[in-house]
């Protein structure tokens, strides 16, 4: 396989401000991709575009809030506009609260059903047309839908009632998509990690960690194999996670 697999085609990567989105979007560049880079925090973004243009790639940064439909659906729009077409999305905006219901405030669970839900259906409907047009346009003939799920959405643990909620919830809609774009050659796909270091909320020191890098990858790897191959499922566990 060509070094570059994805010369030519366009990403727009969601939470691209850091960990997962971040390293994504930097493996996609790397893979020949122009990204689009999506996240609320603009200076962030810039830095980022910035230093992947200095590296030799094509990066824009979209500051965008896409828990409002009309922002997300802008956002899609000037990936468009100024990159020329959609041939993939990776949904990585995610927020992770943990705590027993008793403890928890509405706010906090609000705050993730926003995020987790409502910003990746937003963003997700504005792409679709998009994906469906770069299938039947781009010489790789098939784009290709990823979305960043967790082992939360297949394994439920105390103190993340409305995180397991959210994920659950995405790996159904996952599933769903999946059958409904098979005609259009839209691949839909699901990377479910387990605890990443650089976004876990507790203590690693007893286990080696995954890093954003490694989640990075399997995206990577899904979204460059040949045109006949469509990777459902992904899950991803650090060595000595046991659940």
């Amino acid at each position: 396989m060509s070094d570059r697999p994805l010369d030519g085609a366009v990403a727009l990567v969601t939470g691209a401000s850091s960990g997962i989105g971040e390293a994504t979007a930097r493996g996609l560049v790397r893979a020949g991709a122009s990204v689009a880079l999506v996240a609320r925090r603009g200076d962030h973004l810039d830095r980022i575009a910035g230093d992947l243009t200095n590296q030799g790639g094509h990066a824009i940064a979209v500051a965008a809030d896409l828990t409002e439909p009309g922002l997300a659906y802008q956002a899609v729009e000037d990936t468009h506009d100024r990159l020329g077409r959609l041939d993939i999305l990776v949904n990585s905006a995610s927020t992770m609260v943990l705590d027993t219901a008793l403890h928890s405030t509405i706010e906090e669970w609000d705050r993730m059903i926003s995020l987790n839900v409502s910003a990746l259906l937003h963003i997700t409907h504005a792409a679709v047309p998009y994906l469906i047009d770069a299938a039947a346009t781009s010489p790789r003939q098939v784009a290709d839908l990823v979305n960043v799920g967790s082992l939360a959405g297949r394994v439920v643990r105390p103190a993340g009632s409305v995180y397991n909620f959210t994920k659950f919830g995405l790996h159904g809609f996952s599933e769903s998509l999946r059958q409904e774009l098979l005609s259009e050659n839209v691949r839909v796909s699901v990377i479910a990690p387990g605890t990443v270091g650089d976004t876990a909320h507790q203590p690693l020191e007893w286990m080696p960690a995954l890093r954003a890098d490694d989640i990075a990858d399997a995206i990577g790897y899904i979204v460059t194999r040949e045109r006949r191959v469509a990777v459902g499922e992904i899950s991803i566990r650090a060595i000595g996670q046991n659940w």
